[in-house]
């Protein structure tokens, strides 16, 4: 498959098609590739991009003249920018965008995401907006994940004498969520955020076991530091990011995309958090079917266990 250019900060870079395609196909999530890729683009390829998701209509609505001149760009630009993104041309591109805009109006996703929360907004329109944030990170994440990826993650966790979870700030906070998921299903896994324990952890870890690094921008040291350390010693590891192209997600076996919709007060790692978190729970139920017997088992017990800590009806005054 031919590769695409794309400007980078460093210049023209060649990125494997493969990759591109991975991420999503024919017409299906266009805006949440372009949203995707935003971070690895600079130069005329990111204003193009920009152009685009400041208002797709306008875009599936245009010439390739027309967008080229309302970008500043060229159409040579505009070009190279489809294959960037995976199509063949831009009339492939006008009829993905027009697609999926149009399935948004007829979803009732009308909400202006992009719009700043102001101190007299009234609670209804900003829950309004953070609904239609998440609403569209949810099926952004839907499109852009490999779930033959997310199958390989499962056989592996599955399969595992041990499982470590790497995280810090709020990852951690995801890492500690899925630790507790899987112990529930009788999978012996364990989140770390402190660095020194977690590479003390790591470098115990060996062939069969997992390590799972999570960082929305893939470029946390800690993480990065712990799951190549983890590597380094078989195990078989896995990223939960939003970068595909990251440091984090370089050195992983196998990568979990998740988008984000970063809104007011509501930066993109953590607008990324519920993307996670659904990511995280689609593998653990993934797991769970992979060894359903033992599953239920250890879930019925762990839930028996805890049972006689509820407090009894009418217990309290």
């Amino acid at each position: 498959m031919v590769d695409h250019e794309v400007d980078t900060a460093a210049g023209t870079a060649v990125v494997d098609a493969d990759v591109v395609d991975r991420r999503s196909s024919a017409s299906d999530g266009v805006l949440a590739r372009v949203r995707n890729g935003l971070g690895e683009l600079t130069g005329a390829l990111r204003r193009v991009a920009e152009h685009v998701l400041s208002d797709p209509e306008a875009a599936a609505r245009s010439t390739i003249v027309e967008l080229a001149e309302r970008s500043g760009t060229s159409p040579a630009t505009i070009t190279r920018f489809c294959r960037a993104m995976g199509f063949e041309g831009y009339a492939d591109l006008r009829l993905g965008i027009a697609s999926e805009t149009g399935r948004a109006r007829s979803a009732g996703w009308t909400v202006d995401i992009g719009r700043e929360i102001q101190p007299s907004d009234p609670l209804g329109r900003v829950l309004d907006q953070i609904m239609a944030a998440d609403t569209r990170a949810m099926h952004d994440t839907a499109t852009l994940l490999d779930l033959a990826e997310v199958e390989r993650a499962a056989v592996a966790i599955a399969r595992a004498n041990r499982v470590n979870i790497f995280g810090a700030s709020g990852s951690a906070l995801v890492g500690e969520e899925m630790q507790f998921s899987l112990h529930r299903i009788g999978v012996a896994a364990w989140a770390w955020n402190d660095v020194h324990e977690g590479l003390a952890s790591a470098a115990l870890l060996r062939s069969g076991d997992v390590a799972l690094g999570i960082s929305h921008t893939g470029q946390t040291r800690e993480t990065i530091e712990m799951l190549a350390e983890a590597g380094s010693r078989g195990a078989t590891t896995l990223a939960l990011t939003g970068f595909p192209r990251s440091p984090l997600a370089e050195l992983a076996d196998i990568v979990l995309l998740t988008a984000s919709q970063a809104t007011t007060f509501r930066p993109d790692a953590l607008s990324a958090r519920h993307p996670q978190l659904v990511v995280l729970d689609l593998l653990y139920i993934a797991v769970a079917q992979r060894t359903h017997d033992r599953a239920h088992a250890a879930f019925r017990r762990t839930a028996q266990a805890v049972d006689g800590h509820k407090a009894a009806k009418g217990s309290v005054s």
